[in-house]
């Protein structure tokens, strides 16, 4: 289960990275409970919950998930 992380802790242009360590894309802002990542190479932005997140350290975002499983699930 992922740790509670306080809002205050995601910033803008975070890299947001999978479990396994691998690019799942850059936070553009907090949207409620939602992390709304910039745009794509298609243009598009893509939300993830913010409670997928396992951990904030060292400028980035750790996801409680692999960044395949992050991909598949995230909400364009």
């Amino acid at each position: 289960m992922a740790q509670h992380v306080m809002p205050g802790e995601i910033g803008e242009h975070m890299q947001v990275v999978g479990s396994d360590g691998q690019p799942v894309g850059t936070v553009d802002r907090l949207d409620g409970n939602r992390i709304k990542l910039t745009r794509d190479g298609n243009g598009q932005h893509h939300y993830l919950p913010r409670d997928a997140v396992a951990s904030v350290a060292s400028g980035k975002v750790m996801l409680s998930m692999t960044a395949a499983e992050a991909k598949t699930q995230w909400q364009g």
